[in-house]
């Protein structure tokens, strides 16, 4: 929760750095590119070093390194040192990451996708807590006030401390045991993985692009009625803590294929209607879509972990880290739009994100549901 704190404040903090700093919508979304693709690029890397050797230590180092970036973000002198804090933060979701999935991985050894909605939620709550924690500090004390958002991480790393040991413990102890491959009758898993990783692409493009372009649709209202705006990136990002909940379960039960689908077949009249909608409904289209986005995240996660079982932490790294610089990316190339043709046209793309993960998800070599023979 605490690292995700981080993450959620940042596209918060990007209207901000936008006046502080003149910068052009594309420049502006590239900060948020520089912070995920840290994380992207280094985060499987990160998944291999501790895929070879448990390395605990990385969880709180990783908080600390992140609840820094982020403090020191707010008090970046120029433009330079701006980018290099957003990156420093990144490089702490990256440390954090694989490490935590594979610990939750090797602590719930039956029923993954439940384990892991436990641990996202965590991640999830975070995330929304972050932005309206941002507008709240930004409003009341100005930019320089969003450097207390270093406190929640830093505490968090001090509580880390004591858990090292039995946390580290038990990986050695599972990371021992002879597993086979969970996804039985999968005979191309890096192919299965690849379709993953792009629909975790869009996912993540989906939700950080409306993250990201929320404030900025809403601009006249953040400046009359912060609360507004913060009430609604808190609705729209803490869902997905209920979607997270409910999905781990659900893909348990039901398929963790047939989750996926069904998640980015909801989405589609859910991004168009949240984009056309007024007054309360948007309120309650806004807990809808964020629900149904984030419902998969720990299901791709687990989906990945059981095509590599003896690599659990290198595809936790994959999937996350995807998860979280392409969105970067993904901004970016939206700020390019929106500096074009204004920040509706951008927001419109969006819609058709959805449409491609549900193809990709028709495309994958896996079963319904694990146990079924039909792919």
């Amino acid at each position: 929760m605490c690292t995700d704190i981080v993450q959620g404040a940042l596209p918060a903090l990007l209207p901000f750095l936008k006046e502080r700093f003149s910068l052009s919508y594309a420049v502006t979304g590239s900060l948020l590119m520089a912070a995920h693709l840290t994380s992207s690029v280094i985060q499987p890397f990160f998944g291999y070093v501790t895929d070879r050797r448990p390395f605990p230590a990385l969880l709180p180092l990783g908080l600390a390194v992140s609840g820094l970036g982020v403090a020191l973000v707010p008090l970046a002198p120029s433009f330079g040192w701006l980018v290099a804090f957003v990156m420093f933060t990144g490089l702490g979701t990256a440390a954090f990451h694989p490490e935590g999935f594979k610990a939750t991985a090797c602590i719930v050894s039956e029923k993954r996708a439940t384990g892991m909605s436990l641990f996202s939620v965590g991640g999830n709550l975070g995330f929304a807590i972050g932005a309206p924690a941002a507008i709240f500090l930004v409003s009341r004390h100005g930019l320089p006030g969003a450097s207390a958002l270093l406190l929640p991480a830093a505490a968090a790393a001090l509580m880390f401390l004591p858990a090292l040991p039995p946390i580290r413990s038990r990986i050695q102890s599972v990371s021992t045991e002879p597993r086979g491959n969970a996804m039985t009758g999968v005979s191309r898993p890096l192919y299965a993985v690849s379709l993953i990783v792009l629909i975790v692409v869009l996912r993540s493009w989906t939700q950080l692009g409306l993250a990201t372009y929320i404030p900025f649709l809403y601009r006249a209202k953040l400046a009359s009625d912060p609360a507004f705006v913060a009430t609604l990136l808190f609705i729209f990002l803490g869902a997905g803590t209920v979607g997270t909940v409910v999905g781990g379960p659900l893909a348990d039960r039901f398929g963790h294929r047939r989750l996926l689908f069904a998640s980015l077949a909801l989405q589609v009249p859910l991004v168009f209607l949240f984009l056309h909608s007024t007054g309360w409904v948007v309120f309650a289209l806004a807990a809808l879509l964020g629900g149904t986005i984030v419902s998969t995240f720990s299901v791709t996660i687990v989906m990945a972990q059981e095509l590599f079982p003896k690599r659990m932490a290198t595809a936790s790294g994959a999937i996350a880290g995807f998860a979280i610089g392409t969105g970067g990316v993904g901004v970016t190339l939206l700020g390019v739009v929106a500096d074009r043709y204004g920040v509706p046209a951008a927001t419109q793309l969006i819609n058709f994100l959805p449409v491609l993960g549900c193809a990709l998800a028709l495309l994958l070599p896996l079963p319904w549901k694990t146990g079924d023979s039909r792919a």
